[in-house]
């Protein structure tokens, strides 16, 4: 698997790292991304937006404060948030580090 640093990811702070899972070659244009998201202590991806797919997270640990479109909510293991055709956000708020697998879809 291709391990990604992202320094600043969207503006964020920090880094993340993104181990790709399966590429949009791989999955023949269906997808743009199939990826496990470590973000560590005090890290974010900073806000960004989707226009023509989709994104959907899936926590596997840690604590991450998400802007939906300026709506916040936290998101804890084993929660799942879903975007399209719209901004968002994730800062890694906890202690831990926030490990999430994140799927973009084109429409």
């Amino acid at each position: 698997m291709k391990v990604t640093r992202m320094d600043n990811a969207w503006g964020g702070k920090g880094y993340a790292l993104i181990k790709e899972c399966l590429n949009e070659k791989q999955m023949n244009g269906k997808i743009a991304l199939f990826a496990e998201v470590t973000l560590p202590p005090g890290c974010s991806l900073g806000y960004h937006e989707h226009y023509g797919e989709s994104e959907t997270y899936y926590v596997l640990a840690g604590t991450g404060a998400y802007n939906d479109s300026g709506v916040m909510r936290m998101l804890m293991k084993g929660d799942t948030i879903y975007i399209h055709n719209n901004g968002h956000s994730i800062d890694n708020v906890g202690n831990d580090n926030l490990i999430f697998m994140a799927l973009i879809i084109f429409d």
